[in-house]
């Protein structure tokens, strides 16, 4: 039995969230069974009500708002705790067309994607000013590049997930999870793909961010901290190197005047360039400390899927039979872990 979960994070989303959920398939060739699981985000209307009215099966109430990364990250322990082998994730605002749910779990039953994203061609969506378009297009450049992976639409919201992948999931931005999630995949070695989807216009202004420089700084330091995490070596490697150039030319600059008997004047290029590549060497031995420690999160992140899949089996007792973990796996799983870690769990 295969079951999808579609999750829709919610903040005041009374007016739109029943059209939305009204959109979503009912049946898909290929899946047993469709559930609608809401996040509502400390919501001050009727949310709620207006989601179970129009068929939400699951409502998870953050009861204060958390913001848009985190509701994604409850929804998605949520789904997996409820059994989901697929789960869908789109906006309240009835932005996607939900009848291309569908075109999104498709690759992930046939096995060719672990993760499929929602791509709004946005260079052909009339109401996207020029400005927006070249940001979105050049932002989903850098994010291909930061993970390794070809993506049209890097901050499109309509993403499906097999379940496997969203095991290994763990949104730590208070802002936003469309390129963190992305850059975790594609370290992953995940097999990303994008499905050309439709979008409905939405009139009323972002809830994410109040203005596109606002938007930019914040999406720009959620990329920088979820690639340091994943490639922190060659980060501050690049930085030492630059740094210790840059010294370089001030310090060989008093050296070439010294030598020619003209260098009593050069002492301030010598200490400006001493301290740059102080500044470097140090920068470089970090490298090597932040490497350490990258290696030991990922062997974290290892442990804490492990826990997940455990954890998930020993709690959703509906799943049919063969999505369940028996003792003795969950036992094989335990005895696994000394083997990363090189400790006595007996």
């Amino acid at each position: 039995m295969t079951k999808l979960i579609i999750q829709i994070p919610c903040f005041n989303e009374s007016e739109t969230i029943a059209e939305t959920i009204a959109a979503l398939p009912k049946s898909i060739d290929g899946v047993d069974a469709i559930e609608i699981l809401i996040i509502d985000d400390g919501s001050n209307d009727d949310t709620a009500e207006a989601a179970r009215a129009a068929g939400a099966v699951h409502i998870v109430h953050n009861g204060v708002n958390r913001g848009l990364a985190q509701s994604f990250q409850r929804g998605l322990d949520a789904s997996l705790r409820r059994g989901a082998d697929i789960i869908v994730n789109t906006d309240g605002d009835n932005q996607y067309n939900g009848a291309d749910v569908e075109a999104l779990v498709r690759p992930i039953l046939s096995g060719a994607a672990d993760i499929v994203i929602g791509d709004r061609q946005t260079q052909s969506v009339e109401h996207f000013s020029p400005a927006k378009k070249f940001l979105q297009k050049a932002g989903s450049r850098l994010v291909s590049r930061l993970s390794n992976a070809q993506i049209a639409d890097a901050v499109s919201g309509f993403r499906a997930f097999s379940r496997e992948a969203a095991l290994g999931m763990t949104v730590r931005s208070s802002f936003s999870y469309t390129t963190e999630t992305l850059i975790q995949a594609g370290r992953r070695r995940l097999q990303i793909i994008s499905v050309p989807i439709r979008t409905n216009k939405v009139e009323r202004p972002s809830r994410l961010f109040r203005s596109i420089p606002q938007f930019l700084v914040r999406t720009s330091r959620t990329m920088l901290r979820a690639y340091a995490m994943y490639e922190p070596l060659k980060i501050f490697a690049i930085l030492g190197i630059a740094l210790m150039l840059a010294g370089a030319a001030p310090v060989g600059r008093f050296l070439f005047h010294y030598m020619t008997g003209d260098g009593g004047g050069m002492i301030q290029s010598l200490i400006i360039g001493g301290v740059l590549i102080i500044i470097g060497a140090i920068s470089a031995m970090f490298a090597l400390i932040a490497d350490l420690v990258a290696y030991n999160r990922q062997l974290l992140e290892l442990t804490l899927e492990r826990v997940r899949k455990i954890e998930y089996a020993m709690e959703t007792q509906a799943v049919p039979e063969k999505r369940r973990l028996p003792v003795d796996k969950i036992r094989e799983e335990l005895k696994s872990l000394p083997q990363v870690f090189g400790g006595g769990l007996r």
